[in-house]
């Protein structure tokens, strides 16, 4: 590696990209190698992917075998913190890739069923040890491998959805929160459910209130979250499927003052800022606008864009709890951005609450990627 590899390594960032790969040696696609500098020196252990931007994943800082000894001991250390910070729920994030120091590995758990993506060349070739490691720390009656995620292409890996380890069941269900929720491992929203708004889910309720609008609801997460403190919960989303779960969920909970409806977002609060309609909460959570840095800019103009269409529809005092899945958009970026969707709106706000991802998705002070979600609670004054 030269020597911008070996300083980034040692700034505690565990990519190496191919500009900075010296030599390859006789590396095959997913192999665990030694990585050293230019002077020989040992920088450590990493996955090595043949085709990939992000050549190196750093595994340890040390030279050691990325056996079942390896995975298991990375995957209990993972879960041994999930016993500290998880509360409440059966469903979460067992393994959250650079920020569990398993990069390229994603596991969730939904009870007694679990989840993995493997999402580089060395994960996804150690796919059976990792399944033999879950299966001996979980024993589960089923694990999917959800490797439907598009940067597997960039890893010339297939998109795929297969059963690796029993069989599926007619129906999965957990407890999140005291809600009970129904999962579609096979074809739901990233693994199933939305884990990391969990904790999120739990401050939009307190903070909600009368009449209150969920815009890009999915499967219902905050609608469902908020209905015990709001009068009625307008919830909306353009994915029909995604609503005829969240009506599911509804019925399951014995909630009756959630309403679904299937609009395009943007569209629709603009219909209702024509209409005049008003809500005392709203809550905005989009998928991705900046898929990658050069989208950033464009992203931008959309969270504006679609605060300012929010914010034009809340009452004084008013609570608008909006998110941001773009790790490439800075928790600044989307401040800047509602600023100034206020600004043009004439509204006064102030910050009630500056959130990030459910515990469960760690973040690594010197892994900037693994801090991806923001969530601001904000009030009308």
């Amino acid at each position: 590696m030269n020597r911008k590899a070996a300083g980034r390594v040692a700034s505690g960032h565990p990519w190496i990209f191919s500009s900075d790969v010296v030599d390859r040696g006789d590396a095959t696609p997913g192999d665990a190698v030694r990585v050293v500098d230019q002077g020989g020196r040992l920088l450590g252990t990493a996955h090595y992917s043949s085709i990939s931007l992000i050549t190196l994943r750093m595994l340890s800082r040390r030279a050691q075998a990325v056996d079942n000894a390896f995975l298991l001991d990375r995957l209990q250390a993972a879960e041994d913190h999930r016993r500290l910070v998880v509360q409440g729920t059966g469903a979460y994030r067992v393994a959250f890739g650079e920020a569990d120091q398993l990069p390229g590995l994603v596991v969730d758990r939904y009870g007694d069923c679990l989840v993995m993506q493997t999402l580089d060349q060395g994960m996804d070739r150690q796919s059976a040890a990792i399944v033999e490691c879950l299966v001996e720390m979980f024993a589960p009656r089923l694990i999917v491998a959800r490797n439907d995620v598009a940067v597997r292409s960039r890893e010339g890996l297939p998109l795929e959805t297969r059963v690796v380890y029993g069989q599926v069941p007619e129906d999965i269900r957990v407890m999140m929160n005291g809600l009970r929720l129904q999962v579609d491992l096979m074809g739901g929203q990233k693994t199933g459910i939305f884990l990391d708004q969990r904790e999120n889910y739990l401050a939009a309720a307190r903070w909600a209130r009368g009449k209150a609008l969920d815009c890009f609801t999915c499967t219902g997460g905050f609608a469902l979250h908020m209905a015990a403190q709001c009068e009625t919960v307008e919830a909306v989303d353009s994915s029909a499927a995604a609503l005829q779960t969240a009506r599911t969920n509804a019925e399951a909970n014995g909630i009756s003052n959630v309403h679904l409806l299937e609009a395009n977002a943007f569209d629709l609060l603009a219909g209702h800022a024509a209409a005049g309609r008003r809500f005392q909460t709203i809550v905005l959570d989009p998928p991705a606008f900046a898929k990658s840095r050069s989208a950033v800019d464009g992203a931008l103009r959309g969270y504006r864009e679609i605060n300012l269409r929010g914010l034009k529809l809340l009452e004084p005092g008013g609570i608008l709890v909006t998110c941001s899945c773009s790790h490439h958009v800075a928790e600044a970026m989307l401040l800047e951005a509602v600023a100034q969707a206020s600004l043009d709106a004439n509204r006064t706000v102030r910050v009630l609450e500056r959130r990030t991802q459910a515990l469960d998705h760690p973040i690594l002070l010197t892994v900037p990627e693994t801090h991806y979600l923001k969530c601001l609670v904000l009030q009308v004054v």
